[in-house]
């Protein structure tokens, strides 16, 4: 064969061989939570069947599947959730410290109420505060609720802002237990000055406090917590409901109200905090708006019952958030009018109203309360779908406390708020249908793993961040002290009627 002939094959011969360019390298993340089916809230609500989420620091980092983000990324740690419902930490819009130490104490007797009042005002110590805060920091954690929002007392609006300590006892045990959270601070009711109790010296000693001091302390705890705990802690300034057809009957004692009111708005705004009102129904919201001009975006009303539709208007036309508590007493005494609302274009998100004196923080149980209570209302099984009811215990959650562009989803850039469900479990199988699942079927106890701000907080139903028969044994202690300071050991009985009868007798 000639040379010429053979030319173009001896050419090919030489030719390099192709290689490929090096692999792309691999991004380190702290966490990487794979193969769960995840339920974003993003705005396309997406749901991925084989999803993952990636996490470094604080934030999460990707969304997608586990095996685009498992190629992508080089783990620190990775959590493993086949057989679980992967979603953003519900939101709990409405609560009240101290309720978790006196769960049923007077229940039945129409005593509850002024319990909790004595209980706070005159029975509760600082360890009283602490233990609460831990106590109920691990219900929450232990039920996927990752944000919550609590009042500092109950009762006839009984705030312990006499003194700083409570406070801070208050929130360091939060910040301790891990969660994000939002304290309501602020005056109680008048007239004042008000009396409270100290038992730091181990006896009681009574002493007088005025509006202008719980402000003061009001203040003080915003400037020391808000912001604290990487982001996590949040004050708030909270101020009593005044219901028109209950005002005092001189115009001087309702100038007074209305300048403390404005006092406390004003306060709100100096440091640009929420502004939070509790037990709103029939009337108490047009006379806000017009005698006092203080609603707005910034504001969040607790309950709102039996709103009339010119306050709908309102609460539309101002942007101001409502609070909705379905398992709530309110909420049967008066209907709380959410279709109407959210058809008005008003954010909307839910609360459990405290623990006391029936409830728990489980959100879910709540979630399936509201859609009961609205469609009995209406007696159509259409009103309020599952869908909207997730959405008010995640983005519009978010949105009515002003941190949608922190949590509410599980988004590129938002926080690491995450909480795991098991599906894998009788009342869950078949593992079809997640959306569902979760709004009708799951209960807080089916929560597996919770993460917050990227840190794990419970591993397999195992709380990480505490130790939680330690605190257990703490809150034990402190609810009966109390009850004991409080001279309430009576309320503890179970009272007459509670058998054998259609209704409880009418009490005094």
């Amino acid at each position: 064969m000639k040379l010429a002939a053979l030319l173009p094959a001896l050419t090919l011969l030489s030719l390099p061989t192709p290689t490929r360019g090096p692999a792309p390298a691999r991004e380190t993340v702290d966490i990487l939570i794979t193969r769960g089916t995840v339920i974003t809230m993003d705005s396309a609500r997406r749901v991925l069947e084989d999803g993952a989420v990636a996490i470094r620091g604080d934030r999460i980092v990707a969304v997608g599947p586990s095996a685009a983000l498992s190629a992508r990324f080089t783990a620190r740690q990775t959590i493993d959730a086949a057989r679980k419902i992967v979603m953003p930490g519900l939101i709990d819009g409405h609560g009240h410290a101290g309720h978790g130490l006196v769960k049923t104490l007077g229940m039945d007797t129409e005593q509850w109420y002024g319990a909790t009042e004595t209980v706070y005002a005159r029975g509760s110590t600082v360890d009283f505060w602490r233990a609460e805060a831990l106590l109920t920091g691990v219900e929450r954690v232990r039920f996927g609720v990752t944000t919550a929002l609590s009042f500092f007392g109950g009762g006839d609006m009984v705030v312990r802002t006499d003194d700083r300590r409570y406070g801070d006892a208050y929130l360091a045990a939060i910040d301790t237990v891990g969660l994000r959270f939002i304290l309501a601070v602020g005056p109680r009711r008048p007239p004042f000055p008000r009396t409270y109790t100290d038992w730091s010296s181990g006896s009681p000693r009574e002493y007088a406090v005025t509006f202008a001091r719980q402000l003061e302390v009001s203040e003080t705890l915003i400037k020391q917590w808000n912001g604290a705990g990487a982001g996590r802690l949040h004050v708030a300034v909270m101020f009593p409901t005044h219901h028109p057809e209950t005002m005092p009957d001189t115009g001087a004692a309702v100038a007074e109200i209305k300048a403390q009111a404005l006092a406390a708005r004003a306060l709100s705004r100096r440091y640009g905090v929420l502004f939070t009102e509790d037990g709103h129904s029939r009337g108490t919201i047009k006379w806000m708006h017009e005698q006092l001009g203080i609603l707005g975006p910034d504001v969040l009303l607790s309950h709102a019952t039996g709103m009339t539709d010119e306050e709908i208007g309102i609460v539309a036309r101002t942007g101001t958030k409502i609070v909705h508590n379905p398992s709530a007493n309110a909420a049967m005494r008066e209907p709380f009018r959410l279709i109407e609302l959210l058809d008005a274009g008003a954010t909307v998100m839910l609360g459990s109203d405290g623990v006391a004196p029936d409830r728990s923080y489980d959100m879910f149980r709540h979630m399936f309360q509201a859609m009961r209570y609205h469609r009995a209302a209406f007696r159509d099984t259409n009103v309020l779908p599952a869908g909207k009811v997730l959405e008010m215990v995640t983005i519009d959650a978010a949105r009515a406390l002003g941190l949608e562009r922190e949590i509410g989803s599980l988004e590129p850039g938002k926080k690491a708020d995450v909480i795991l469900i098991d599906a894998f479990r009788p009342h869950m199988v078949p593992m079809n249908m997640p959306l569902y699942r979760v709004a009708y079927f799951a209960n807080g106890n089916d929560v597996s793993t919770v993460l917050v701000n990227g840190r794990v907080l419970m591993r397999d139903r195992r709380v990480l961040s505490v130790n939680e028969e330690s605190v257990l044994t703490f809150a034990e202690r402190e609810a009966n002290a109390a009850i004991r300071r409080s001279g309430l050991e009576p309320l503890m009985q179970t009272p007459d009627g509670f058998w054998g009868r259609s209704r409880l007798p009418k009490r005094p």
